[in-house]
């Protein structure tokens, strides 16, 4: 018979090389799916680029400190919520601007913009959000570049020279990065089924929920008079990078609360979301429907 223990070990084991493969591979899928122009194009409003910036740079991790003063939570899920807190730029962010009606090409120009501000970022706010915890922001640092950047510099650089093997290689990544995705959250599911259980019903569950409501409610504010935009940057800011969040628990962290907080968040985020933006999205096409209708009643006969 299988000791637990030892099974518990091997499932985690599979749940770190399963967060290795997702983050790689949904780096790579990125890279290969776009174009520097289509980056660069919708980065072109400086104001926009600024706001985003500040939304998801400076207001969210704001929003992680004042959440922890009013309800405090242990070492682990605090930390767990300052790396979400300053990690941004999800790869999810152009899937969910489609369910929003958002614009798709912002969305994809601000997912690379906040993934690569994130990379800069972190190393530096992280070891200064956490007071009283050792943490070595070279090795955050590494783990971010080696994961992220590079990855998706490559894949860029092989989308711009040799198109025809991006395109043959995407599907790949996409199937890699997707059934990473579920292996780890089914991985680390079991491994930290108790650490769950015991987290539901406490504040930390009421932490995430308000932290994804805010942080919409904060990138909604900041997103100009465009409701296109403003629906993508509000998505955007609320959609915390699970990617880099993901890498640096695995690879600096070995309280088993920091990933706890962040299935958590990454549960809450994904569920409110995607139900906010399905609301929105079906509230575009309602006035179009609207026009649709009286298009019709004024071209039919006898009108």
């Amino acid at each position: 018979m299988v000791e637990p223990v030892p099974f518990l070990s091997f499932l985690e084991t599979i749940g770190i090389l399963s967060t290795l493969i997702f983050v790689l591979s949904s780096m790579l899928a990125m890279g290969f799916s776009l174009t520097v122009q289509q980056i660069l194009v919708p980065l072109r409003n400086t104001k926009l680029v600024i706001l985003s910036i500040v939304a998801n740079f400076i207001f969210v991790p704001m929003l992680a400190l004042a959440i922890l003063m009013i309800f405090p939570l242990s070492e682990g899920l605090s930390i767990g919520l300052f790396l979400l807190g300053t990690s941004a730029g999800a790869p999810f962010i152009p899937k969910l601007a489609q369910v929003a009606k958002g614009d798709i090409a912002f969305a994809v120009g601000l997912m690379v913009l906040l993934m690569v501000v994130t990379i800069i970022y972190v190393p530096i706010v992280l070891p200064l959000l956490l007071s009283g915890v050792t943490v070595n922001p070279w090795d955050i640092a590494k783990s971010l570049i080696l994961l992220m950047l590079l990855p998706l510099v490559i894949a860029l650089f092989i989308r711009a020279r040799y198109e025809e093997v991006a395109d043959g290689l995407l599907p790949l990544m996409t199937q890699a990065t997707n059934l990473s995705l579920l292996v780890l959250f089914v991985a680390f599911f079991v491994v930290y089924f108790s650490d769950l259980i015991n987290v539901i019903g406490t504040t930390a569950v009421i932490v995430a929920v308000v932290f994804v409501l805010v942080s919409f409610a904060t990138g909604y504010f900041l997103g100009g008079s465009s409701r296109p935009i403003r629906r993508v940057l509000a998505l955007g800011t609320a959609q915390r990078n699970l990617s880099a969040a993901l890498a640096i628990a695995t690879l600096n962290f070995t309280d088993p609360d920091v990933m706890v907080m962040i299935m958590v968040v990454a549960l809450a985020g994904l569920i409110l979301l995607m139900f906010i933006g399905g609301e929105m999205g079906k509230r575009v096409e309602m006035p179009e429907e609207e026009t649709q209708k009286q298009e019709n009643l004024s071209s039919a006969p006898g009108k």
